[in-house]
């Protein structure tokens, strides 16, 4: 029989990809936004935690029920004062480069961590020494015991303590690294890889996994495919076009109003990965006028009207929640804010307060995203509320990558800088004073925004060495109390949504992130 022109072709692009692809055991991922900064301990974007996940791996991890696991760890021991912490590496742990996983590149990857997460640099103001024992051995020494020791290196989303070589741990802190090599169940293929395009990811065949069954991001990240490609495919209506067409096998996160489209399509799964669901925030930087002022920054407040946002986004009420605390709904350290906050604005109060801090008129400068959908329609609400509470405002839209890259500028709105910007946490990140980044209030070292509060520092090292629980919950609300007194930032609504993928697609974990290791492809 003879071949057309057009399967030979085919025939011959198998051939040459391998039988690996020929199998079509290949995932093609859409994230919830393009792939652009590689580093995942420079940025806290999602879509590069995403891409960690992949290549690197973690001393610790969280299962499905947010308990601390070891992941890279064999065994560890903590002194009777609790002072040494004792970690042994996993016996076959190598980088993708063929060598092996010591205690100094873990040692290097805690301290690069250490400098910009906001649990890592909690963590590393109690840290007194790190001592190497063996290739295989070190220990973390402390000034005085720490009760978020497993917490901080097992935490599950942005900024993740990843472990890296020693020789790319070793790069500045705020400077991006330039290699790719972890240890984790991927590898990444530089060559062919085209950011604005895809991002190419394939199975590590030397990766040893734990023994144990997965569970979130903890047990055993066994891969069941030969290969992910992440796409990049920033319009949602081609997104869901494609997936029904069998193009490609998992949305991240398809817009809310796109859902009822992809619940008839027969070839599609619907799949609640996040069942925490996410919170949405508000960012004000405190460097800059108009928001060096307390009362502006508490005036910005008092204009936000949380379900507003819901429905501009979310749409759907089943997907989103109105929700006052800043630390998750229905989670121990929930609390709500005082009266109306969130709930009811009240302008002629922002007014006032404007008035009486002297603000001179001057637009502040609002960043729009315009390629993640659930964040686009995020900053019209905000100009539309703040102008009704006396603000003048000044929307600049760009593409998320660019307000990313943006918002690290500490300088004058004259030279590239901001004044306020949205975005969204899953709730796994911001479930107490440690963890929320945004809460974090020492100066240069704070998250975007740079905040500086020696009180919140105070009440939040108070909450980091108590161990009583009671005692923890109402260190919480003295948290968040102080943020709300101070206008720290603002907190404007929980919201939930599921990923899609195709029904041949099945084992994506639930989780905060969404992983590719126990994912299979029939």
């Amino acid at each position: 029989m003879k071949r057309t022109l057009a399967a030979m072709l085919a025939g011959a692009i198998l051939s040459s990809a391998g039988p690996a692809l020929a199998q079509g055991k290949v995932i093609k991922f859409v994230q919830n936004g393009n792939l652009t900064i590689l580093d995942p301990i420079w940025t806290t974007a999602y879509v590069t935690r995403n891409h960690g996940y992949l290549v690197y791996d973690t001393l610790f991890a969280s299962d499905e029920n947010n308990a601390i696991k070891p992941q890279m760890v064999d065994k560890y021991d903590v002194s009777a004062d609790k002072t040494v912490w004792t970690f042994t590496l996993r016996d076959g742990l190598e980088w993708h480069d063929g060598k092996p996983v010591t205690s100094e590149d873990c040692i290097a990857s805690i301290k690069r961590w250490g400098a910009r997460d906001s649990m890592g640099q909690k963590l590393m103001d109690f840290v007194k020494e790190f001592k190497e024992v063996d290739p295989k051995t070190f220990q973390m020494v402390l000034k005085e015991p720490y009760g978020l020791v497993l917490d901080s290196l097992g935490k599950p989303s942005s900024q993740v303590p990843f472990m890296m070589p020693k020789r790319i741990a070793d790069t500045d802190p705020f400077k991006q690294i330039d290699s790719q090599i972890g240890s984790g169940p991927f590898i990444y293929v530089n060559a062919e890889s085209k950011p604005g395009e895809k991002h190419v990811y394939n199975k590590n065949a030397k990766y040893k996994p734990r023994a144990e069954p997965p569970s979130g991001l903890a047990g055993g990240k066994v891969v069941k495919v030969d290969r992910v490609e992440i796409i990049e495919m920033p319009d949602p209506q081609q997104q869901v076009n494609a997936i029904a067409a069998g193009e490609i096998d998992v949305i991240e996160q398809p817009p809310h109003d796109l859902i009822p489209i992809l619940k008839k399509e027969k070839g599609v799964t619907l799949f609640n990965w996040n069942p925490l669901g996410h919170q949405f925030i508000f960012r004000m930087n405190w460097l800059q006028p108009p928001f060096n002022n307390p009362k502006i920054r508490e005036a910005a407040l008092l204009s936000i009207r949380q379900e507003d946002y819901l429905k501009a986004t979310v749409g759907e009420p089943e997907f989103y929640k109105v929700c006052t605390a800043a630390f998750i709904c229905g989670t121990p350290n929930a609390v709500d804010a005082p009266g109306d906050l969130f709930v009811k604005p009240n302008f002629e109060k922002s007014k006032a307060l404007l008035k009486e801090a002297g603000y001179d008129g001057t637009p502040i400068v609002l960043l729009q995203s315009t390629t993640l959908p659930v964040l686009t329609n995020m900053a019209p609400v905000t100009k539309a509320l703040l102008e009704q509470g006396g603000f003048k405002v000044d929307m600049q839209s760009m593409d998320w990558q660019t307000v990313v890259t943006r918002r690290t500028n500490k300088g004058p709105v004259s030279q590239g800088g901001w004044n306020l910007f949205h975005t969204f946490s899953v709730a796994a990140d911001i479930l107490n004073p440690i963890s929320t980044s945004y809460m974090v209030a020492n100066g240069d070292k704070a998250w975007f925004g740079w905040p500086t509060d020696p009180e919140m520092e105070k009440l939040r090292d108070a909450y980091a060495k108590e161990t009583d629980p009671a005692k923890n919950k109402a260190l919480a609300a003295a948290v968040q109390a102080r943020a709300l007194q101070t206008a720290q930032y603002g907190w404007v609504g929980q919201w939930y949504g599921p990923g899609a993928m195709r029904s041949n697609v099945s084992g994506w974990l639930k989780a905060p992130v969404p992983v590719m290791w126990n994912i299979e492809k029939k």
